[in-house]
């Protein structure tokens, strides 16, 4: 991708197309908030403000995913909109903290030897649409497209648009994207009984994604419960026949509350296990979300380099060898048992 006479990186997400169009499966990253926790990041602090304060400590960040691996890796930027920077006095400063979330990893992917996108982090508004609430269409998408905006001017490859629970605001983020000139992607966090705390099921999902004036490069779940139902979801996904790459981005474990600090209880050796499954599920974009630090990330790598792909597993098999699933349903409301309505044996297409 080139430069325009103003030294702003064109964007459309045609780095992330070629990497999908030259290999099987791409690795993201693991988690932001987990990583600054463990730099220092205290609780109730924004992340995004270490962008202007600590950029060494965010270089870090995005060098430790990359040299763990990472094809992708995704901007300190998650809570960057206005209405969430509100809540920590900094409405004002969303072009400034973007746009710098972006530069650094601009800098960081440039000078990685390879291949490597920039996904300009996007996560929710935190707030709730009308009738419920106040937010309303038109300034959901305002809200959405100044962070394009600003993350596009600071490099980001594509938008990555994340943990999204409502169809109302994926529409509005969607409807931003092409106002950014960005391509995009886009994750929902599905959770107990496999859906969204709106309600979303895997196949509602698959299915909102097509009927998109401007859809999503690729589409998929995030965070959630844990790694073996963030799986049943990819399964719900490749279910529905979709043609569009999937992504699993799943939480290493399940937190546990330890000595005043949360800590997730998947070690590198089940995020592994959870990166093969998830390719074999039909997953062509895998990473990892909350508790998910560089160790885990080099060892789904090596697994994924190393191990030959295998036919799509069964809830059995997941469920041995990850754990069990936190509810009985995947929220489809079609089986019992917790099945995807369709293909749940065989291999991915």
């Amino acid at each position: 991708m080139g430069r325009d006479g103003a030294g702003q990186r064109k964007a459309g997400g045609d780095a992330l197309a070629r990497l999908l169009e030259s290999r099987d499966w791409l690795m993201a990253d693991g988690a932001t908030g987990t990583n600054l926790f463990n730099m220092g990041l205290a609780a109730g602090e924004a992340p995004e403000f270490w962008n202007a304060e600590r950029p060494d400590d965010i270089r870090r960040l995005y060098r430790d995913a990359v040299e763990a691996g990472s094809d992708i890796f995704l901007t300190n930027t998650f809570g960057g909109n206005s209405a969430r920077l509100r809540l920590f006095g900094g409405q004002q400063r969303v072009r400034e903290l973007n746009r710098t979330g972006a530069a650094l990893g601009r800098e960081i992917a440039d000078a990685a030897g390879r291949a490597v996108v920039v996904a300009g982090s996007v996560g929710p508004t935190g707030e709730i649409f009308e009738p419920m609430g106040r937010l309303t269409h038109a300034l959901a998408v305002e809200i959405f497209h100044e962070q394009a905006e600003a993350l596009k001017e600071g490099g980001a490859d594509l938008l990555w648009v994340e943990t999204i629970s409502a169809p109302e605001e994926y529409r509005a983020a969607a409807e931003a994207a092409a106002l950014s000139g960005m391509g995009w992607v886009g994750t929902m966090s599905f959770e107990t009984a496999g859906r969204t705390m709106m309600g979303v099921t895997s196949a509602a999902l698959a299915g909102l994604v097509e009927k998109l004036p401007d859809p999503p490069l690729a589409f998929g779940a995030n965070c959630g419960v844990g790694a073996s139902d963030l799986l049943r979801t990819v399964l719900g996904f490749a279910a529905t026949g979709t043609g569009r790459p999937i992504i699993a981005k799943g939480n290493a474990g399940i937190p546990k509350y330890h000595d005043g600090h949360i800590h997730y209880d998947g070690t590198p050796e089940l995020m592994a296990e959870y990166a093969v499954l998830a390719r074999d599920a039909g997953a062509r974009i895998i990473g990892g979300c909350c508790g998910t630090m560089p160790a885990h990330l080099r060892a789904m790598r090596a697994a994924l380099e190393t191990r030959a792909p295998g036919p799509r597993p069964t809830l059995e098999e997941i469920v041995a060898r990850l754990g069990p699933f936190s509810s009985a349903s995947d929220g489809t409301g079609d089986d019992p048992d917790g099945a995807p309505r369709r293909e749940r044996r065989g291999r991915r297409s």
